[in-house]
C-alpha cells in the first residue's frame, strides 16, 4: 500500500513535473495570496474586508490557471477559471470608477 502510494506521488509530482506544472503551482500560489491579503487586512482592521489587491491577485492567479487550463485541455477548469476573470476585471472596474467619482476614497 505504502509502495503504491510513493509510486504513484513520484509519478504525479516528479515524473510529470515540467513547465506546464511549473506554471500551475506559481498560479496557484499567486490565488492563494488573495486569500491571505484578505485575511491580513481583515485582521489589521477588525472586520472582514476586501483590498483591491485581493482584485489584482484574483486576476494574476486566475489568468494564469485560466493558461494552464487551456493547455491542460479542462473543460471545466476553463470555464470555471474564464468566468472568475470576468467577474474579478468587473470589480476591478466598479472599484475604480467609484474612485473617480469619490477620490477621497
Amino acid at each position: 500500500m505504502l509502495a503504491d502510494l510513493t509510486a504513484w506521488l513520484y509519478s504525479v509530482f516528479i515524473e510529470r513535473f515540467d513547465g506546464w506544472v511549473a506554471l500551475g503551482f506559481v498560479a496557484q500560489a499567486m490565488f492563494m495570496m488573495r486569500f491571505v491579503v484578505q485575511w491580513v487586512a481583515s485582521e489589521r482592521v477588525g472586520r472582514s474586508i476586501v483590498p483591491v489587491a485581493f482584485w489584482f491577485f484574483s486576476i494574476a492567479g486566475g489568468s494564469l490557471l485560466f493558461v494552464y487550463a487551456i493547455q491542460v485541455g479542462d473543460p471545466v477548469f476553463i470555464a470555471g477559471q474564464g468566468l472568475g476573470l470576468i467577474i474579478y476585471l468587473r470589480n476591478l472596474w466598479l472599484i475604480f470608477r467609484e474612485k473617480r467619482r469619490d477620490p477621497s476614497i
